[in-house]
Formats: C-alpha cells, structure tokens, sequence
C-alpha cells in the first residue's frame, strides 16, 4: 500500500472513514434493539414501561451526556475522547448482551448511552475540524449515508440473530466492531481540540442531567401511577426547577457547558429545533412500528427488519445527494419539503389496519426514507456550518443533545398516548386506537417542523465562508 494514501488530500477522506466506521456501530445499536423489542419482551417478562425504558434509557443519558462530551473532545483532544467513547460502548454492548433481566438490560443501555455520548459529539467535531465549509456538507452526506447503511443492515442483522440465535447476540456482535473501531482510529484520524478551553462545567450537567432524567421519567410511568399522583407531578416539577436552573446558570457561568451565544444565530436555532421535532416525531413511532409489524400483522423478527429496508436504502442514496444540494443551494427548502414528507409518511402509517399488506407499508416507507434524508443531512450541515471551528465539539454536540432529548421524549410522549388508549383492555383494537393517535401526533409535529425550517433557516449560505464568521457575528450573517 503507498506510503502516501493516508497523507496529504487523501487524509481527511480516511478520517471521514474512520469516524463513520465508529458512528456505524452506535447506529447498528439502534434498529437492531427496535427489531428484538418483542423478543426481549417476551424473553425477561417485563412491561412496556421497562420495554420503553430499555430505548429510552440509552436516548436518556446519550441526550443528558452529549453537551459535556462535546466539550470534553474540544477541551482534551476529539480523538482521545472518540476512542474513549467507543471503550465504553463496546463494553456495555458486552453487558447488555449478558443481561438475564430487564434491570441488568436498562443499566446496561444506559451505560451504552454514556459510551454514545462521548463517540457522537465527536465525529461531527472532527468532521468540522478537518474539512474546509466548501467541502462539510458532502462529508456530511457522507457520514449520514454510511450511518444509514447501518440503519439499513441493523433491522435484517437484527431479525437473523434474533430469530436464528437469540437477541442477547445483538449486543455481542458491537464488540469486535469496536475493536476495528479502536484500531482505525489512531491510524487514521489527527488529533484536535480547542486550545481556548478553561474548565468543566459540572453544576450545568448535574441540572441538565435531573431535568431530563425527571421529565422523562414522569412522560413514561405517568399512566403507571396516574398522571394526577404526587409521583408523577413531582417529578415534572423538579424537571421544570432543573431546566430553568440550567438556564440561568449558562448565562452567568465563565465557561458554560452550553455556550448560549451559539443561539443568536437563527440557523443554528432552527437546525437544532428541527432535529429535536423529527426525533421526537420518528423514535416513539418507530418503536410501536416494530410492535406492530411483530404483533399485529404477524411478522418474524427477520421479516420485520427486511420490511424497514426500502426506507433506509432510500436514507442511504439520497443522504449524500442532499449534502451536496445543501452545499450549493442552503439547507432550508430540503428540510422543509423533507419534513413535509415525514409527515405524510405517518398519516399513511395512520391509515393502516390489522391486516395491512407489505405493498400498503411501501409508499409510507419509501416517502419516509427520502423525508429523513433530506431533513437529517442539511440540518447537520446547516448546523455544523454556523458554529466557529473551535467549538465545532459543543456545536455538535447541541444538536446531537436535541435529537436524543428528542428521542427520548418521542418514546415517552407516544407511549404515553399508546397507554392512555389501551387502558386496561389490552386488545388489538385498543393498540390500533393508540397507535392512530400516536401517528396523527407525530404528523403534527413534523409540520410544525417544516415551518420552523422554513421560517428560521436562513436561505442560503456561501459555501466557502468563513465558520468563525457565521459562529461569532450571527446578526451580520444573518442579515445578508
């Protein structure tokens, strides 16, 4: 092999390559889990609440963790703290798969978050810190693209182990994933941080951390113990408290964990506030699809995985496409007609009944996989292209803490309207109910994301300008 193919113009490619192999196997995770959801279920005889806890409990911590990963990477080295990551990760992935109850699996999963949380910020940090503005949206494209092939490939892995051998290998088959991770990491990716940084910001997270912790707790055990029980207002209550504190100490803190002044910019604004409502529209959905597909229509955990593949296929060839689009012309219209398209996606997913037919499936899976492509990559891009190169890391890792926040209050809000029909009948026709309800919430959301691109990102912005330019005078970049 020459000497020089990983030097020079090749290298930021490799590094590109590097980071998404790492990025695959946090994707892997996440449709390989959705896929054995019933396996699980049925395997440890635990609830929906723990069932939703085994998905919300990653998203949880990945969401609570993802701020000060980001400024970690930025502070003592991107790539130190990507490694570091994908240690932790792949260890939890050994102790999830060892797992013989549904308490073992959740602490295990939010483990796994904590490892997803350091890896994720990460990546995009070091795609900003290694590619010029003219080229970071065709690396992004890039990178969600081959996040999408993990997509792709998880569910079918997924449904194989599953059904083949048992879901305790979905989580087996991280490890040595993790290690060529490693391996191919401190071969190909440069080191980088920001040489500014003072200190951490623990107050911010430990209030960041038991605000989210204690909304999402009240979202998914509220029909368990009334949503009216001093449990469940408590916890909302201390969420709120937490959420607020959090705030008023990033304003007066010397080196906030959240740097508020990234907000001023509108794009930056409507990139993150996108990326939660999709999140928040998509995981609970996806999550009661697998559901669906396994325990109403009947379907193998293999036929199920092989059922996503139309939509993820699509996310994998339009994904790049739509960076190189966001290059040239902006980001905003994609987003907006993508969002748009999610929506009508879950209005068809609506319409479904008890007996649906693979071909009725189709058309919402297909219009959901190019919705997502040309929502996700131009967010990330817009995103990533408003932030100055020295706090690509917080940057990143704002967005990454709203799609998980997102996440994981997506699952809690839409098992929480999936409850709330079902009662205490337990019946087909009572999850079909809470199914309809959940989906025609969710199109809901993704429209009113379709205005918010529509209205707060800006309509085009030069490919070759200056990060530090956009990050620091928003108002002037705004204005043009």
């Amino acid at each position: 092999m020459s000497p020089t193919l990983f030097h020079g113009e090749h290298r930021k490619w490799w590094s590109l390559a590097a980071v998404t192999f790492g990025l695959f196997m946090i994707m892997l995770d996440n449709t390989v889990v959705n896929v054995a959801l019933p396996s699980i279920q049925r395997d440890l005889g635990v609830g929906l609440s723990e069932l939703q806890w085994v998905v919300a409990g990653y998203a949880l911590t990945f969401a609570a963790l993802m701020l000060i990963g980001g400024k970690l990477a930025d502070a003592y080295g991107r790539r130190r703290l990507f490694v570091i990551g994908i240690v932790v990760f792949t260890v939890a992935s050994l102790a999830c798969g060892l797992a013989d109850t549904g308490t073992q699996l959740i602490s295990a999963r939010v483990v796994q978050g904590a490892g997803g949380a350091l890896m994720n910020p990460a990546t995009l940090s070091i795609i900003a810190a290694t590619f010029p503005p003219r080229q970071r949206g065709t690396a992004i494209g890039i990178w969600a693209g081959v996040s999408a092939l993990a997509l792709a490939i998880g569910p079918l892995v997924g449904g194989l182990l599953t059904q083949h051998f048992s879901w305790h290998w979905i989580f087996f088959i991280n490890v040595p994933v993790g290690i060529m991770g490693i391996g191919a990491s401190y071969l190909l990716i440069d080191e980088s941080r920001d040489e500014t940084h003072e200190r951490l910001d623990i107050p911010g997270l430990v209030v960041s951390a038991v605000g989210l912790f204690t909304l999402t707790y009240g979202l998914i055990e509220a029909n368990t113990y009334g949503w009216g029980s001093p449990r469940i207002l408590g916890s909302f209550a201390i969420a709120v408290a937490s959420l607020l504190a959090f705030v008023a100490l990033e304003r007066h803190q010397r080196a906030p964990m959240l740097d508020l002044t990234l907000f001023r910019n509108r794009t930056y604004v409507g990139a993150n506030v996108v990326v939660l409502l999709v999140a928040l529209a998509m995981f609970g959905v996806f999550f009661f699809v697998s559901l669906y597909m396994q325990n109403i229509l009947g379907y193998s955990p293999v036929q199920a995985g092989a059922a996503f593949l139309p939509m993820t296929i699509l996310v994998i060839v339009v994904a790049p496409f739509a960076g190189r689009v966001s290059d040239r012309f902006g980001s905003r219209w994609l987003m907006t007609v993508g969002l748009t398209l999610v929506a009508t996606q879950l209005l068809l997913f609506s319409r479904l009944g008890t007996d649906a037919t693979f071909w009725q499936l189709l058309p919402a899976l297909l219009l959901g996989g190019t919705g997502m492509a040309m929502t996700m990559t131009p967010s990330a891009a817009a995103a990533t292209r408003a932030v100055p190169v020295d706090k690509a890391g917080v940057g990143a890792a704002v967005l990454n803490a709203f799609r998980q926040v997102g996440g994981s209050l997506g699952i809690a809000v839409m098992g929480a309207i999936v409850a709330g029909a079902v009662g205490g009948e337990r019946t087909v026709d009572a999850f079909m109910r809470g199914f309809e309800r959940a989906l025609l919430v969710a199109a809901a959301i993704a429209l009113v994301g379709a205005v918010v691109s529509a209205v707060l990102v800006r309509r085009h912005e030069p490919a070759g300008e200056s990060p530090e330019i956009v990050g620091t005078a928003p108002d002037a970049a705004e204005a043009r």
